[in-house]
């Protein structure tokens, strides 16, 4: 017959009431602290917005990264979470397309550790984020495709690296010119509309930019 484990034990290995708000009071106070100034944060900005000693802070996340990691995890989940939903409630596909960029760079914006780690999430495939926005923007790609709105040889991988680019655009113009990327964002979609028929250049070949035109020789 089994022997009960003492209760001691059992109570060791269940955590704390306290432990429990403890740790989200950190997590909720990072996520604030690094959308307000990224991942340079002092870690005792952290605390004292928690109401945590550098002890109990410590004791959750050994080390900086560990926490910036999880709430980069969390808020990247509920940002593209958000841009997916904007797509499902809009029914016109181009509008879809559309409503996912200005939802998605409009929380870009918002948040400045996801600004100054979004384009490293391109190969991070840790990061569930980048899983689902790669999932939206396949059903954005199929719908707008299937209607005859989308360029010819667009990608999935066009559309999520094009995300990427603006949202760098986002980082280096959101403080002097916060505008801006509003106005490259529609540059670009109009740039992916069907009544550009040229050819793309392939995937893997980078274009020539001096000379677009193959059959054009240099004098």
């Amino acid at each position: 017959m089994a022997m009960a484990e003492p209760e001691n034990t059992i109570r060791r290995r269940t955590p704390r009431v306290d432990a429990i708000r403890n740790r989200e009071a950190i997590v909720e106070a990072a996520a604030e602290v690094l959308a307000e100034q990224g991942v340079a944060v002092d870690v005792r900005e952290i605390a004292r917005r928690s109401g945590v000693g550098m002890g109990t802070l410590y004791r959750h996340f050994p080390k900086k990264e560990d926490l910036v990691h999880t709430v980069l995890r969390r808020d990247f989940a509920k940002w593209a979470e958000s841009a997916r939903q904007a797509a499902i409630e809009a029914e016109d596909p181009w509008a879809a397309l559309t409503d996912f960029y200005q939802q998605a760079l409009t929380g870009y914006a918002r948040h400045r550790a996801i600004m100054e780690n979004f384009a490293l999430t391109w190969a991070d495939p840790d990061l569930e984020g980048i899983h689902q926005l790669r999932l939206v923007i396949e059903r954005l790609c199929a719908r707008a495709g299937a209607m005859g709105l989308l360029r010819p040889g667009v990608t999935t991988d066009d559309l999520l690296l094009l995300l990427v680019s603006l949202g760098h655009a986002v980082q280096i113009t959101d403080e002097c010119r916060p505008q801006m990327w509003n106005r490259l964002l529609r540059i670009s979609l109009d740039g992916l509309r069907a009544d550009h028929r040229e050819p793309l250049p392939p995937a893997d070949v980078a274009p020539d930019i001096h000379h677009p035109n193959p059959e054009q020789k240099p004098r």
